[in-house]
């Protein structure tokens, strides 16, 4: 259970793409240049590297085991040859570079070929050492190790659009870092109160702003989205808005709080709109709008009936992902069964689909699924909700920045479906 994928994303060119899982290691995918020979081939996602970013630990003043799975992966805009990201755990934060080496020096004059130390009284003549070919290596190296900052469990870490700084995210604060500097953060959000006792909500998720540094959001257990301003105070506890739809005192049961809780927001890449998604639904919010959303999506509202079977099995407190297209005009979420939804925000067009060995031959079509709710009438192919496999479920997706190219961690499978993918959304 160690290969489960806990994370996906790709980087900020679609080139390069990473997950993390269960066991602490990142694998790298790269995609393979189109040949002229196999116009199929591009798109392909071939290994690039792996590596263990994080171990096990034990917190001895605790006596808490710090489990290895990565949590989240951010990627840095690239600035040079060399790639960069940061990764978590539930505590700790780091920096890894990422490069290749496909020439080694030859010809040193105080060396021999093995690298050892030449006895400098045989070296009669002095040569110019020269690069020589050699295998493409892909070196991974840890450059900065950000930790101790946090008391809870870290849930997201996202990258300002300075790319100076970076965020993460407890579940009580929020922690602003340099990217340069590991020995101190700065606390931006603290929703701790004096006694715990008092707990009412945590943070759920965190995110920048894409295009203003000084704007983030953080979602909470309540259902509300705070979005907040850097520059009106040092310590953002106070909102500048405060996104919340009422709720409709004739729907309030028992699992509402449960199922209203933010598993995930992201901003739109315009920055004009927020993703998040809770237990059933996912919404848009217009950033300058704050009463409701601007769109609700229902991802699987079958499972109305179900939440009591599902709050006892802990399905209910699963944590959904949610994801943009490179347009903003199509918004991406997993569900149960291997299955995931797509909504179109223009046309109102919605469809699911599943990830699973047999639906995913290469170059195979994917068929649009249906379920229909425990009495309703059956279609052919249809699924009926009380065959659903809650163990099979789609928390973590990913969509490419400017193609139709998505990535679905389904359990420890990593499917990739591209552009034909969506012929009847798209």
């Amino acid at each position: 259970c160690s290969d489960i994928i806990s994370t996906v994303e790709f980087n900020h060119t679609g080139e390069l793409l990473a997950t993390g899982d269960k066991g602490g290691r990142v694998v790298i995918f790269q995609r393979e240049p189109e040949s002229k020979t196999e116009p199929f081939s591009q798109g392909e996602y071939n290994v690039y590297s792996t590596f263990q970013s994080h171990e096990p630990e034990f917190d001895y003043l605790k006596s808490l085991e710090i489990e290895e799975k990565i949590n989240k992966i951010r990627w840095l805009p690239q600035q040079n040859a060399a790639h960069f990201l940061l990764s978590t755990n539930d505590k700790t934060i780091k920096l890894w570079k990422v490069s290749e080496r496909d020439k080694r020096p030859e010809g040193y004059n105080l060396k021999d070929e093995e690298g050892r130390i030449k006895d400098i009284s045989t070296v009669t003549s002095l040569q110019v050492p020269v690069l020589k070919p050699m295998d493409l290596m892909v070196e991974v190296s840890p450059r900065r190790v950000f930790a101790n900052a946090h008391t809870y469990h870290v849930n997201s870490i996202s990258v300002n659009s300075d790319y100076e700084t970076y965020m993460s995210a407890d579940d009580l604060r929020i922690n602003l870092w340099h990217l340069d500097i590991t020995d101190r953060s700065f606390n931006i959000v603290d929703i701790k109160p004096a006694n715990m006792e008092d707990l009412t909500e945590v943070i759920t998720a965190a995110e920048f702003h894409p295009h203003h540094c000084n704007l983030f959001v953080y979602s909470s257990s309540k259902g509300t989205l705070r979005l907040c301003d850097m520059r009106e105070a040092a310590l953002c506890d106070k909102h500048s808005k405060l996104f919340e739809e009422p709720e409709d005192p004739s729907a309030r049961s028992f699992f509402s709080e449960i199922i209203s809780s933010v598993s995930d927001v992201k901003f739109s890449h315009s920055g004009r709109y927020l993703l998040t998604r809770d237990y059933l639904t996912a919404k848009v919010w217009d950033l300058n709008m704050e009463s409701k959303p601007l769109e609700t999506y229902q991802v699987h509202d079958y499972l109305r009936s179900k939440l009591c079977s599902l709050y006892e099995n802990d399905c209910i407190f699963d944590k959904f992902e949610c994801a943009w297209n490179g347009s903003d005009s199509v918004i991406m979420t997993g569900a149960y069964n291997n299955f995931f939804r797509m909504f179109d925000r223009n046309t109102k067009r919605d469809v699911t689909l599943e990830a699973s060995r047999e639906s995913s031959k290469p170059r195979a079509v994917l068929k649009p699924r249906r379920v229909c709710a425990a009495g309703g009438k059956r279609r052919k192919d249809d699924i009926s909700v009380d065959s659903l496999d809650f163990t099979k479920k789609i928390l973590h997706t990913a969509w490419h920045p400017t193609e139709n190219i998505i990535a679905i961690a389904a359990t420890n499978n990593l499917y990739i479906f591209q552009d034909k993918l969506n012929s009847e959304m798209h």
